[in-house]
């Protein structure tokens, strides 16, 4: 017993509690210049993925159209903001559209789909499938144009009828035709006005 209490008096001396205790462990400092270089390239890597993804949901999913003439009147108005989506495999009658005719977008909402006949009478009303269409929302007789396309018409598969709210004058299948699927971009999902700012 006495050999062990001597040899601890020995460890205590070379190794004081106090020091072993008191010492703080010191990290090894990085190098300013490496350090910033790992910001960066952090920042760089966060930035490609932010950029991935916003081509991919505006690319491929969501896509935003500046309407540019009163067509839609007066539900959407020039200069108005339009955000569609473009993944809906089909449209409903009402829906409204951004769709694509030699190169230049249009926005129309889709008054008959593929399959339905579609005429406009004598006294400027909508005729679908025999039936006149009573359009609370429309506030604009709709028109036949003279050098629009020949009335009734089928719709063909694939395709949709669409009309601007506004009917004096605007341009939608009555010149352009049915719409075929294939030229629609998308279905707008919001509108955000830009016409004050």
């Amino acid at each position: 017993m006495a050999l062990r209490k001597a040899k601890r008096k020995e460890v205590q001396q070379y190794f004081p509690k106090e020091s072993v205790e008191s010492s703080p462990v010191q990290k090894p400092k990085k190098n300013p210049k490496k350090r910033a270089l790992e910001e960066i390239r952090f920042f760089l890597m966060r930035a490609g993925v932010l950029l991935l993804i916003l081509y991919i949901m505006f690319g491929w999913i969501f896509g935003l159209h500046v309407v540019n003439n009163l067509d839609m009147q007066p539900k959407i108005f020039a200069g108005d903001l339009s955000l569609f989506y473009r993944l809906d495999p089909s449209y409903n009658i009402g829906e409204v559209l951004v769709y694509q005719v030699d190169g230049k977008s249009y926005l129309g909402r889709v008054v008959a789909r593929a399959g339905d006949e579609v005429d406009i009478t004598e006294d400027n009303h909508l005729k679908i499938n025999g039936d006149i269409m009573i359009e609370s929302d429309i506030y604009y007789e709709t028109g036949r144009y003279e050098n629009g396309i020949s009335l009734p018409v089928k719709v063909p598969a694939d395709s949709y009828f669409l009309l601007c709210d506004l009917r004096e004058g605007g341009k939608d299948s009555r010149i352009f035709g049915p719409i075929s699927r294939s030229d629609i971009k998308g279905k707008v999902i919001t509108v955000l006005r830009r016409s004050n700012l």
